[in-house]
């Protein structure tokens, strides 16, 4: 088990991740934009979307740090923009934290399979800390 920090930018995450990559001597390990991923038939992405980094990783000195852009109109405050990521290869485990991180808290995604996770949610706990629980193998 694994918690990693994980940064949200507003439409510059392309331009950070660039950077810290420079700035790190390491190199990009994963980059994915809104439009490089499997769209729901039901749901038209917007055109502002597509160039946004869903998500982006680097290896700094041992440790990922991941990376995102906000999906346009998701609220972005410069400052609160780091969230902290559970990864784990026990589902139950992710349940039980998920379940107990949501008390008097807010979900912003329940937890469910996507395309990359078999078991991914997003919640900011009662003290404003916001995470995200991952299955990894």
């Amino acid at each position: 088990m694994a918690v990693e920090v994980y940064l949200v930018f507003d439409g510059d995450c392309r331009q950070a991740v660039e950077f810290y990559s420079q700035v790190f001597g390491t190199e990009i390990t994963d980059l994915t934009t809104f439009g490089d991923t499997p769209q729901h038939p039901d749901y038209t992405l917007p055109e502002e979307a597509k160039n946004r980094i869903m998500h982006a990783r680097l290896e700094i000195s041992g440790s990922r740090v991941m990376f995102s852009d906000t999906f346009p109109g998701q609220p972005f405050e410069q400052g609160n923009n780091v969230t902290l990521a559970l990864l784990s290869d026990k589902q139950d485990e992710l349940k039980e934290w998920f379940e107990k991180l949501k008390d008097g808290g807010i979900v912003e995604m329940e937890l469910q399979e996507t395309f990359w996770s078999q078991l991914y949610g997003r919640v900011t706990d009662k003290f404003g800390i916001h995470w995200q629980l991952s299955h990894e193998v």
